[in-house]
């Protein structure tokens, strides 16, 4: 899929060359879940500025300002709406009650077209599923924990997101997809991305072994947000809709008989296999290949881990 990133310099003891090596570190290591764009978003200037290219990471040239104090990231591997076109790539751009916010996604949504059409929703040039979010977010005219609910108790699939807002404040709406928060309050600062191997390997890189980070939980749905001094407050999610449709087969023993049973699971099954298919290509799969692992009896949880790191 793709992979999300950033860092939250609350404590302002970096400076723009430091900022832009570890942005770069991060985004580079997180090449291993999307190489068909990068993105970051951050404030400066008194302004909202996001930068975007259908590049991968290592290409791109991060110079990150000094007084740029939050940095949030994204590296895309192309599911709908061809990278090509720079407006499909993350993050995106939103104005909420007249003040500007970045929001970006990891993750696959099954229904915007739908959400558009039944909320009246303005059409946009935009083909990427991900911006379905923003438009959620706009019509409640207002960014906070009441319209990022509002916003993942209405899309369906797969998904976490981040959302910035104007003064520094970022948000984690997570849903079932990863998320590693990791807090250095010596350094007082956060790193975040999508996975933990991902940033194992950065803090590697970075030589920040030093120091162990503290974890921050995030559960699927917790809305955490961290405020421009290192605070984090939470807020929740319904994850009803979201668990039925992506785990039914893992919840169905619980509430039905053996026979619903057998058919959520092997509905899920297929639900998951052709999500992988679609951008099995980019890791040099075919879908037909796809099908012949699942016949040879591979989980798809095993068939997208061979997809993402290679026969082990």
């Amino acid at each position: 899929m793709c992979c999300l990133f950033g860092l939250i310099d609350y404590g302002h003891t970096l400076s723009g060359k430091q900022k832009s090596y570890i942005i770069s570190t991060l985004a580079t290591v997180c090449e291993a879940r999307g190489t068909d764009a990068t993105g970051i978003a951050y404030n400066s200037g008194g302004q909202l500025r996001i930068y975007k290219r259908p590049v991968p990471a290592h290409k791109l040239k991060f110079r990150i300002p000094n007084d740029a104090s939050v940095i949030m990231g994204h590296t895309r591997m192309t599911t709908q709406g061809s990278e090509k076109k720079n407006y499909n790539n993350h993050p995106f751009r939103g104005t909420a009650g007249g003040k500007p916010f970045a929001l970006a996604h990891n993750g696959v949504l099954h229904n915007d077209i739908l959400l558009r059409r039944e909320l009246h929703l303005p059409k946009t040039s935009i083909e990427t599923d991900s911006f379905i979010g923003v438009q959620l977010i706009e019509r409640q005219r207002t960014l906070g924990f009441e319209s990022l609910r509002a916003m993942a108790e209405k899309v369906e699939g797969a998904f976490t997101f981040t959302v910035m807002d104007d003064l520094d404040a970022l948000y984690i709406i997570k849903g079932d997809n990863p998320m590693c928060l990791c807090h250095f309050p010596k350094r007082r600062f956060y790193l975040y991305a999508s996975t933990e191997e991902i940033m194992g390997l950065t803090l590697r890189c970075l030589g920040l072994t030093s120091e162990k980070p503290r974890k921050v939980p995030a559960c699927c749905g917790d809305i955490l947000r961290i405020g421009h001094g290192g605070e984090i407050t939470n807020g929740t999610f319904n994850t009803s809709f979201l668990l039925q449709y992506r785990y039914a087969s893992y919840c169905a023993p619980f509430y039905h008989p053996q026979t619903n049973k057998t058919a959520g699971r092997a509905k899920a099954n297929r639900t998951y296999l052709d999500e992988l298919k679609s951008f099995s290509m980019s890791f040099g799969y075919s879908p037909e290949e796809i099908d012949a692992l699942a016949d040879q009896g591979y989980e798809p949880e095993e068939i997208e881990e061979i997809l993402y790191c290679g026969w082990t």
